[in-house]
């Protein structure tokens, strides 16, 4: 296992963290395991949240079998609109949990302007954070969020957080200057769930396994992450023991890519471009906003890798997520679209937006996604 300076905390955390979210899904004695054996491998980040059900229950008795000073433990909660209800919340984790001093607290959901104007209160969130920092009870604070490019530089610009926890893969490169922006200030990038949200890659398709060969998709993506070396450590979050196996067989290689690593990365690009020709989205969010609040980057990204990839059930998964807000899930469904014309002058590739909309809708809208991993 390799190790990295989290930015300006100065903590130096193994390049896979070990996210608890799906470890609930068995017993406690389970739950234990799956700490044991990520701390085995050298993973030296546990991330839990008080949003995840009793995953914080299950970490403190976890740490009685572990030696609490080997692993840094980062622990999420929402911002609040009043000092005493995020103070509540966060006594509750410490409680759960069984420790004092919190190596990293994350403000969790950052996803919007509401979520960020709660969490910078200074009469607030802030002020709860502030004495927490004071009083030494937290000893680092970030943030993580679901949101938008826009929302993430704001919150990077505030320059009040020391590390942020974001959506960001070969799959998914729309955040690419706020990775820049963050590299600029010292902070710790911590990427979440590169296997699922990533494109469910530890189950990849088959035209994506032969494009990817001899290499597996899974550890290329992640190859394509951490040869990058403003990004720190990439979440895995398996549900037993077992599950930590295979994600970890790059741990120890963090290097620049490869020459054979760079060829099959750029089989995707050329597969990806030949395979949807005229109707590829570049992704570029020039043509928001919607006035039906539709993010038509992200819709056409997933119909990019349903198409090009075969990447039907991941598209599928992440599609019917959407649920008109703009907090987790962003936006409405491509059926929402009026067909107005707003975006179509603004496009550089000229597409042909609300066709490629109501087509993607036709081709994902197959019954609720299921969430697979954490």
């Amino acid at each position: 296992m390799q190790y990295r300076r989290f930015g300006k905390t100065e903590m130096r955390l193994s390049v896979f963290s070990l996210g608890l979210m799906r470890y609930m899904s068995g017993d406690p004695d389970n739950a234990t395991r799956v700490v044991q054996r990520g701390v085995e491998l050298g993973i030296n980040h546990l991330e839990t949240a008080r949003g995840y059900g009793t995953s914080e229950d299950l970490l403190g008795r976890a740490l009685k079998a572990i030696d609490r000073t080997s692993v840094h433990i980062t622990t999420k909660i929402a911002p609040r609109p009043t000092y005493d209800r995020f103070m509540q919340d966060f006594e509750t984790s410490m409680e759960k949990i069984g420790i004092d001093v919190l190596d990293n607290l994350d403000i969790h959901g950052i996803n919007n302007e509401q979520k960020f104007a709660w969490a910078v209160d200074e009469k607030q969130t802030w002020r709860a954070v502030r004495k927490l920092l004071d009083s030494g009870t937290v000893k680092h604070v970030g943030f993580s969020t679901h949101g938008k490019t826009p929302i993430l530089l704001k919150t990077v610009n505030t320059e009040m957080f020391e590390s942020i926890n974001l959506h960001y893969y070969w799959f998914y490169q729309a955040h690419a200057p706020v990775i820049e922006r963050a590299a600029e200030l010292d902070m710790g990038v911590f990427i979440i769930s590169p296997n699922e949200k990533g494109g469910l890659l530890f189950k990849p398709t088959e035209t994506l396994q032969r494009l990817s060969a001899p290499l597996h998709p899974m550890h290329l993506n992640q190859r394509w992450l951490l040869a990058d070396p403003r990004i720190h450590t990439l979440s895995v979050g398996p549900s037993v023991p077992e599950e930590l196996d295979a994600p970890m067989a790059v741990a120890d290689n963090v290097g620049p890519l490869t020459e054979q690593e760079r060829a099959a990365l750029q089989r995707w690009e050329e597969h990806r471009r030949a395979s949807l020709g005229a109707d590829f989205c570049t992704e570029c969010q020039k043509c928001l906003p919607c006035p039906e609040g539709i993010d038509i980057p992200e819709l056409l990204r997933l119909r990019n890798a349903a198409v090009a990839f075969d990447m039907l059930e991941y598209g599928t998964f992440r599609y019917n997520l959407l649920d008109g807000s703009f907090d987790w899930f962003h936006g409405q469904m491509g059926d929402h679209c009026t067909e107005c014309g707003q975006c179509l002058p603004r496009c550089p590739e000229k597409l042909a937006i609300p066709r490629l909309l109501f087509d993607t809708h036709d081709l994902l809208k197959r019954g609720r996604g299921k969430r697979l991993w954490g």
